[in-house]
C-alpha cells in the first residue's frame, strides 16, 4: 500500500466509490466538507482501537469491521498523525491488494506544515530553541502561554546565559503582551502560536522556520504543533505536574516527542503507561517550576493586596465547571447554589470560617483553578478570606508556585499542586465531599486513591474548621504519613530540576543519574 495526499484529481478520480474516514478529527471533517462535494460518498467511518495499557495483553488492536468492507471502498486519513494511521492500516491489512493506496486529507495547518517541512528538510539546524506552554489552542486561557514548567525552564535558561548561544523562542497567543522580554533580553523572541495557519505571509514564513529548525522544542501540554519534526530534532513534553488525576483518554505518544520529565520512579511507571512511552523516554529530573517554591516572590503581600498575617493558608481546588469550550468534556458537576465551592457550602459557613480566621490570626488564599468557571464561584470577599484572582497573578506577572514557598498550610483535591507542595513538608489537607462522583467521572491513578494523598482528609465543614485550628496550633496530624509519601513522589528535595532537566536532554554536559524504572 501507498499513501497518498488527497487532491481535487482524487477526488474526480474516485467519484462513486464509497468512502470511509479513518480516525476522523472533527476539525478534519468539517474543512473536508467545505473543499469537496464528497457528502454523498461518505459511508462510514474508521477508528483505531487499542486497550487501556493494563489490557494491552488480552484486549483488541485495530479497526473493528475493517475486513468486511467492500472491495471498492477507498480510505482517507483525516487528521494530524496520519502516518500513524497508515502505519496502524498496513500493520492490519497486511498490505492487501484491493488497498493499493490509501489516501490522508491535510487540513490547512498541515498543508502549510508539510510544505515548509519540504522546503526546509535539507537545511541545518540552527541554535535555537522553541517553548510553549498550555494547552491545545481551542482550551487557551490567558496567560497559561507563557508559563507553568517551560517558563520556568525558559528563566532558567536566562539566568545562566544560555540567549548568548542560542536564541530563545516563544509560541504564544499575542506576542505584544511580551514586548519587554524582548527589549530586556539578548535573542528572546515571540511568536503568535496562530502563525500556524495565518494568512499573514511574513508571520507564518517566521512561525514555520521557528519551527523547523530549532535542536531543541520544549513543551507543556500541547505537542501537536511539532508533530513532524525532523529525526535530529528533540522534543521534550514538561507536562503541568506529576498529580493524582490521569488523562481522560489513552493515546500512544512514543513517537510524538522524545522525551518526558517526571519527579520519581513511581510517576515514571504510571506516565510510561498512562502516555504510552518507553522506559527511556521518561525522565525523573523533577519539574523545573517546583524550584520556584524554593525562591517565592518578594513584596507578594503588598502586590497582590494580602493583608499582613501570622500564617497564611492557601486553598486551591480543582475546577469541577469549566468555562473553556474545548474542555467542557472534562467538566465534573455544576453547582446551580450555595458558594460554588467544595465543603464549605453557605454564605453563613463562610462567615463562620472568617470569623474563626480573624480570631487565630490566618489569612485563607482562595486560587480558582484557571479553567474553572468564575461565575460559579458566589460570595463576597471577607476580613481574612481572599480571592486571588488569575487576572491579578497576571497583572503582577506572577506564577503560582513563586507564591506557594509563603503558606503554612495547603488545602486541595485532586490537583498536582498538592505533590509539588509536598517538597517543603508542611500541612496539607484535602477536601474529598465529592470523592465518590469526581472518581466516577474524571481518572486517577489509583483505585485506592485516599491511600496516596499526603495530608488530612476533609468531607464536612467541621473537618475544614479542625484543619484551620491545628494549622494554627501548630499540630501536624498527616506528618508521617506525608513524609513518606514524599519519599514516593520525589527523588530530589532541592531547586535543580530545571538544571537537571538540561543535563538529561544534553544542554548541560554533565552525568545524570538515570532512575531505571
Amino acid at each position: 500500500m501507498k499513501l497518498c495526499q488527497f487532491t481535487a484529481e482524487h477526488f474526480h478520480q474516485l467519484q462513486g466509490r464509497p468512502i470511509w474516514l479513518v480516525d476522523c478529527e472533527e476539525s478534519y471533517q468539517r474543512e473536508l466538507l467545505s473543499a469537496y462535494d464528497i457528502a454523498p460518498f461518505l459511508v462510514g467511518r474508521l477508528d483505531y482501537e487499542i486497550p487501556m495499557p493494563e489490557d494491552a495483553s488480552d484486549g483488541f488492536r485495530g479497526y473493528p469491521g475493517i475486513e468486511k468492507l467492500p472491495s471498492d471502498a477507498v480510505l482517507l486519513i483525516a487528521n494530524d498523525y496520519f502516518h500513524e494511521s497508515f502505519l496502524h492500516l498496513c500493520s492490519q491489512l497486511n498490505n492487501e491488494k484491493r488497498f493499493e493506496s490509501v489516501y490522508f486529507f491535510p487540513n490547512q495547518e498541515t498543508t502549510y506544515d508539510l510544505f515548509y517541512r519540504k522546503k526546509y528538510h535539507d537545511m541545518p539546524l540552527v541554535n535555537r530553541i522553541l517553548f510553549r506552554s498550555g494547552p491545545h489552542a481551542n482550551a487557551f486561557v490567558t496567560g497559561m502561554d507563557f508559563g507553568d514548567n517551560a517558563r520556568a525552564l525558559f528563566e532558567y535558561m536566562l539566568r545562566e546565559g544560555f540567549n548568548e548561544k542560542y536564541e530563545l523562542v516563544w509560541l504564544v497567543k499575542n506576542p505584544c503582551a511580551y514586548e519587554k522580554w524582548q527589549q530586556n533580553y539578548k535573542n528572546v523572541r515571540f511568536l503568535p502560536f496562530d502563525g500556524s495557519v495565518t494568512d499573514d505571509l511574513k508571520v507564518r514564513n517566521a512561525y514555520y522556520e521557528a519551527l523547523c529548525l530549532s535542536k531543541y522544542i520544549f513543551f507543556t501540554d500541547a505537542y501537536g504543533f511539532a508533530r513532524n519534526a525532523r529525526s535530529d530534532q528533540v522534543r521534550v513534553q514538561l507536562w503541568h505536574g506529576c498529580g493524582i488525576k490521569t488523562r481522560t483518554r489513552f493515546t500512544r505518544c512514543e513517537k510524538r516527542y522524545e522525551y518526558m520529565i517526571v519527579t520519581s520512579p513511581l510517576y515514571a511507571e504510571l506516565h510510561k503507561s498512562s502516555f504510552g512511552l518507553r522506559d527511556d523516554q521518561v525522565l525523573v529530573t523533577g519539574l523545573p517550576k517546583e524550584d520556584w517554591l524554593f525562591h517565592p516572590a518578594c513584596h507578594w503581600q503588598e502586590r497582590l493586596r494580602i493583608p499582613l498575617s501570622s500564617k497564611y493558608i492557601f486553598w486551591l481546588p480543582t475546577f469541577r465547571t469549566t468555562s473553556v469550550e474545548g474542555l467542557k468534556v472534562l467538566d465534573v458537576f455544576e453547582d446551580t447554589a450555595g458558594t460554588g465551592l467544595p465543603v464549605v457550602c453557605s454564605k453563613q459557613q463562610l462567615q463562620e470560617l472568617d470569623s474563626l480566621l480573624q480570631e487565630l490570626e490566618i489569612v485563607l488564599i482562595l486560587k480558582l483553578h484557571p479553567f474553572q468557571r468564575r461565575d460559579m464561584i458566589s460570595f463576597e470577599e471577607l476580613a481574612n478570606i481572599k480571592i486571588l484572582e488569575n487576572e491579578l497573578l497576571l497583572q503582577e506577572d506572577l506564577q503560582l508556585n513563586e507564591l506557594l514557598g509563603y503558606a503554612d498550610a495547603l488545602i486541595s483535591d485532586y490537583s498536582s499542586v498538592a505533590i509539588d507542595y509536598t517538597l517543603l513538608d508542611r500541612p496539607m489537607a484535602f477536601t474529598l465531599d465529592d470523592y465518590e462522583d469526581y472518581r466516577d467521572k474524571r481518572s486517577l491513578h489509583w483505585p485506592n486513591v485516599r491511600d496516596y494523598l499526603p495530608g488530612e482528609e476533609i468531607f464536612n465543614f467541621n473537618d475544614f474548621l479542625q484543619f484551620v485550628k491545628d494549622v494554627a496550633e501548630g499540630i501536624d496530624r498527616s506528618q508521617e504519613k506525608r513524609r513518606k509519601l514524599r519519599r514516593q513522589f520525589h527523588v530530589y528535595f532541592d531547586d535543580g530540576s530545571a538544571a537537571r532537566v538540561l543535563k538529561a536532554v544534553g544542554l548541560i554536559k554533565g552525568i545524570l543519574e538515570r532512575y531505571i524504572i
